[in-house]
């Protein structure tokens, strides 16, 4: 009995160690440098796959070389938002890999893979599996495959439509017409010239029109949810690093239960949205909203009625990881497409005539229309 128990010990002390040590080091080194073996016969070449950091730190030192050296051309931005991928594509042409951690990422340039990629049907190109941290910050379409991807896609899809987008149009001019009328008081009140950070006035304009026209509401109901959004996006990028080690999204750190407190917070805030227009519209109140929330609604009442099966349509929980995605894919986007418009506008004085000339011979003192 004494020796049995012996082994039993030693099974738990040795073997077992053992075994999950050779599965770690199988994972954090052996497989990635077989990848990367098999990776340069086939002509797929990058900077060599490091221990457990993989290119991060090369990421992260020449970003810091990058942003300390003074910029060319100022629309030469790709050296300066990715310079790693750009120096191995200058290196290596139209195919080359990039390791996020353990991870190999191999990128390609060549416009008839990339058709050949996007176009393929047989699941063949998978899209990256989503840590959980990154589910906390947003799912929804984006991440989506297979049968929920087709379902979720044939539900959200008639809310863009042309003919419904056209609906949303006076809400676009509307936010609008509030900013310039806003900029105008602020050139009155200051004496006829102010300065203002146009990225933060942009970002609370893209954070308005999708309030309105997502939402039906205005810019300051939705502000707690678009804060707390920002704020997620910024504690994510912290912990991109970590992202191989499964068991740090486990650990109470400051960041992690940050993040898990504002996807409680913003899960809160939207589902009490959508569950108060569900309400309306099973009632048959609000029927009438062409905002994005009501037509996504209306279309999943269509396809439960259609399909006279429980999961046949989304349920709460799956409305509400749309409408996150909403959020995060519409406002920062468009502020930095916005801005980048406004500097370049400035940089070329001309292009700014020929704009205001286009817009005074076509419309003149009309509201803008579709």
């Amino acid at each position: 009995m004494g020796n049995m128990l012996l082994v039993f010990a030693l099974y738990f002390v040795i073997v077992i160690p053992l075994i999950w040590g050779l599965k770690f080091l199988y994972k954090i080194w052996w497989r990635p440098k077989r990848i990367e073996k098999q990776l340069k016969k086939q002509g797929i070449h990058g900077y060599p796959y490091r221990l457990l950091y993989g290119n991060t730190k090369e990421m992260m030192k020449l970003a810091k070389e990058t942003k300390s050296s003074p910029l060319g051309s100022p629309h030469d931005t790709v050296p300066l938002a990715n310079p790693l991928p750009h120096k191995l594509a200058i290196a290596y042409k139209k195919t080359f890999v990039v390791w996020y951690g353990t991870s190999p990422r191999v990128a390609i340039t060549d416009p008839k893979l990339i058709k050949e990629v996007l176009s393929n049907k047989n699941g063949d190109f998978p899209k990256n599996e989503i840590s959980p941290l990154i589910r906390l910050f947003s799912t929804g379409l984006a991440v989506y495959e297979g049968q929920k991807w087709s379902k979720h896609r044939r539900i959200v899809n008639p809310a863009f439509h042309m003919e419904k987008l056209k609906q949303m149009m006076p809400a676009f001019s509307t936010c609008c017409e509030e900013l310039i009328e806003k900029w105008d008081k602020s050139v009155i009140e200051s004496g006829g010239s102010c300065e203002l950070d146009v990225f933060k006035e942009f970002q609370n304009f893209t954070g308005d029109v999708i309030s309105r026209a997502a939402f039906g509401s205005s810019f300051e109901e939705g502000r707690t949810i678009f804060l707390l959004q920002q704020e997620q996006g910024k504690l994510l990028l912290q912990c991109l690093v970590y992202e191989q080690f499964p068991l740090f999204r486990f650990l109470p750190t400051k960041v992690n239960k940050r993040m898990r407190q504002i996807y409680t917070e913003v899960r809160k805030l939207l589902r009490g949205i959508i569950e108060k227009r569900q309400r309306a519209i099973e009632m048959g109140k609000d029927w009438d909203k062409e905002d994005l929330l009501g037509l996504m609604l209306k279309s999943n009442l269509n396809e439960l009625q259609e399909s006279q099966n429980s999961n046949g349509g989304m349920t709460t929980e799956d409305v509400f990881e749309e409408c996150r995605l909403f959020y995060f894919a519409g406002q920062e986007t468009t502020a930095n497409l916005l801005t980048w418009t406004m500097v370049v506008l400035s940089m070329h004085m001309n292009w700014q005539e020929r704009a205001r000339e286009e817009v005074l011979q076509i419309l003149g003192k009309k509201q803008t229309n579709f």
